[in-house]
């Protein structure tokens, strides 16, 4: 049985776990632009503002656009121009992927 102590502990490993094993990009683009995201696995791809992505590093909620890509290239299309940041996770899932991030 787990004191409240290691709970904790576990807790913030598994949360540190989540939160930090991800791809970052950051692409200045806007609605004329398509974002095409190359993958050697399947893998979340998610686009969000620069207050979204602070969010999803802290553990809070956020919003995104995107999800889960089970082919590749993954096509993202951002709903105004300015910088985004492209994430690129598996879920809280093990394993590494591969990406790369272009504008076209």
């Amino acid at each position: 049985m787990l004191d409240s102590c290691n709970w904790l502990a576990l807790t913030c490993k598994l949360i540190e776990d989540f939160i930090m094993k991800h791809l970052h990009y950051t692409v200045n683009a806007g609605p004329s632009n398509c974002i095409r995201v190359e993958l050697n696995k399947q893998a979340n791809v998610k686009l969000m503002d620069d207050i979204n992505y602070q969010r999803y590093r802290s553990g809070a909620r956020y919003s995104f656009q995107g999800g889960l890509a089970k082919v590749s290239p993954a096509l993202l299309t951002p709903p105004s121009h300015k910088d985004w940041n492209v994430v690129i996770d598996l879920g809280g899932y093990s394993g590494s992927v591969k990406a790369t991030v272009s504008i076209v």
